[in-house]
C-alpha cells in the first residue's frame, strides 16, 4: 500500500479574513502552537508508515514555501513537493491537472485536505474504513454541528454503514447536522469520475463539493467516517488562537517534550504552554495557560501572558499584561501596558457547537468584540491599554485604544 497526501494551500488572494497576520507570512505558514499550521497536518499524516509523499497545491509563489518545504523534508524524512496552479480550477480541477505527478502504479489512495482546517485527525481510521468499503471510490471525514451552523458547511446524509446517500455544499435550508471536515481519502478510481464530469460538461473548473460528491452520493460510491475528535477551521485570525489552545492540549497527550515546564524554562508556567528555546523569559513572568511564545521573544519581569500567541522577535516589557491576544512579529509592548481581547470559543452550553467565524462588524456597523491582534512591528506605549482592537503592521500606539481597527 502506498498513500499520498495533497494539502490545498490556496494563495495570497485567498484568506483575506486572516489579515493582518497574513500580510507577513502565507496563511498556511502561520505558527500555531509553535509550528506552521500545515506542519500540524504534516506531523499527523507522517504517523502513517505507508505515506510516500506530500504535495502542496496552491497559488503562492514557490519561493514563499521553499524554506518551509526544505526544513520539513529534513524533519519528517518524507518527500514534499509544491505545485503552483496557474489559474483557479477548483478543489479537484487542480488535482486533475497534476494527475500524472500524483499517481503512479503503487498509489492506492490520496488524502486531500484543506490547509485551513485543524484538528485531531483520525488518519489511520480513515485508511482502515475505506479499505473495508470495497465498492467505494472515496471517503469524507465528517463530524457533528448544530442545526443552525450546519448550513455553513457541506452537509452529509449517510446510512448506518457509512454510505453517503446525499451531499449538499452549504445548503440554503437544513439538510443534516452531519458536516464535512474538509478532508477526504480517495482511491485512484476517483479520477474516472472527475474526467467523466469534465468530458460531459466541458468545464475546466471542477469542485469536489458541488460537482463530484453529489454525483458519487447518487450512485453510492462515496462513504463517510464520523469523528467526535476536536475539529475546527482557521478562517479568521481569531480562530488561530482557538486552534492554539487545542494543539497545545494534543501536545500534552502525544508530544509532551514540546511543552514548557519550570525546570526547562525557569519561569512560572501555568497549564499548557509552548516556549521556543531561543526566547528569554524572566523568572518572575507568569505564562499560561494556552500560550505560545516564538523565537527570540524577550519577556520582562512581572509580565503576565494568558491565552495568547506572541510571535518571534517581539518584546514584552516589565509588568505588562497580555490576555486573549496575538502579538505580531517584532512588536513591542511597553512597561505596565495591557493588551487584551475577548475570548473566542464555541458556546459550551450547546452540544456540537462549532466556532463561529464572525465578521468584524455587526449589523449596526459596530466592531464585534474579539481578541486583540497586533500586526508585525507594532509599538504599544508604556502604561497604555489596547482592548478588543485590530492593529495593522508598523503602527505606534502612543495612547490607549478600545474597540477599534487601527489602520
Amino acid at each position: 500500500m502506498s498513500l499520498k497526501a495533497v494539502i490545498l494551500v490556496g494563495g495570497a488572494q485567498k484568506g483575506t479574513r486572516f489579515r493582518p497576520l497574513s500580510f507577513q507570512v502565507p496563511k498556511p505558514l502561520f505558527p500555531i502552537a509553535g509550528i506552521p499550521l500545515i506542519e500540524q497536518h504534516i506531523s499527523q499524516l507522517c504517523d502513517l508508515s505507508s505515506l510516500s509523499e506530500i504535495i502542496l497545491l496552491g497559488f503562492y509563489k514557490p519561493e514563499e514555501l521553499d524554506d518551509f518545504i526544505t526544513q520539513s523534508e529534513k524533519n519528517y524524512n518524507i518527500p514534499i513537493k509544491y505545485y503552483q496552479e496557474e489559474e483557479s480550477l477548483g478543489t479537484c480541477g487542480g488535482i486533475l491537472a497534476f494527475k500524472d505527478k500524483l499517481l503512479d502504479k503503487e498509489t492506492t489512495g490520496i488524502f486531500v485536505l484543506n490547509a485551513d482546517i485543524c484538528g485531531d485527525l483520525p488518519i489511520t481510521e480513515m485508511v482502515e474504513f475505506l479499505n473495508e468499503q470495497k465498492d467505494k471510490k472515496g471517503l469524507i471525514l465528517t463530524t457533528e454541528a448544530t442545526r443552525d451552523q450546519s448550513v455553513n458547511y457541506g452537509c452529509v446524509v449517510a446510512d448506518e454503514h457509512g454510505t453517503v446517500l446525499h451531499y449538499v455544499e452549504k445548503p440554503t435550508t437544513f439538510v443534516s447536522t452531519r458536516i464535512s471536515c474538509g478532508m477526504y481519502l480517495l482511491k485512484p478510481s476517483i479520477f474516472e469520475a472527475i474526467e467523466n464530469f469534465k468530458n460531459t460538461t466541458g468545464s475546466e473548473q471542477i469542485w469536489f463539493e458541488t460537482d463530484i460528491f453529489p454525483e458519487m452520493a447518487s450512485n453510492n460510491s462515496l462513504c463517510a467516517l464520523y469523528t467526535q475528535r476536536w475539529w475546527s477551521q482557521t478562517k479568521t485570525a481569531g480562530a488561530a488562537l482557538y486552534a492554539n489552545r487545542h494543539y497545545l492540549r494534543l501536545y500534552k497527550e502525544r508530544h509532551p517534550s514540546r511543552l514548557a515546564n519550570k525546570e526547562k524554562n525557569n519561569c512560572i508556567i501555568e497549564g499548557d504552554v509552548y516556549i521556543d528555546p531561543t526566547a528569554k523569559i524572566h523568572p518572575t513572568a507568569k505564562i499560561g495557560p494556552n500560550v505560545s511564545i516564538g523565537a527570540d521573544v524577550v519577556v520582562g519581569a512581572g509580565v503576565r501572558i494568558k491565552e495568547s500567541i506572541v510571535l518571534s522577535n517581539s518584546t514584552i516589557e516589565e509588568h505588562s499584561c497580555i490576555l486573549h491576544s496575538i502579538i505580531g512579529w517584532g512588536s513591542q509592548v511597553g512597561c505596565w501596558a495591557r493588551v487584551e481581547g475577548t475570548s473566542i470559543a464555541p458556546n459550551p452550553n450547546i452540544p456540537f457547537a462549532k466556532l463561529d467565524n464572525k465578521v468584524l462588524f455587526n449589523n449596526d456597523g459596530r466592531l464585534n468584540p474579539s481578541l486583540t491582534i497586533l500586526g508585525s512591528g507594532v509599538h504599544v506605549a508604556d502604561e497604555s491599554v489596547v482592548l478588543n482592537c485590530v492593529v495593522l503592521p508598523f503602527k505606534e500606539l502612543t495612547s490607549s485604544f478600545k474597540n477599534q481597527i487601527i489602520l
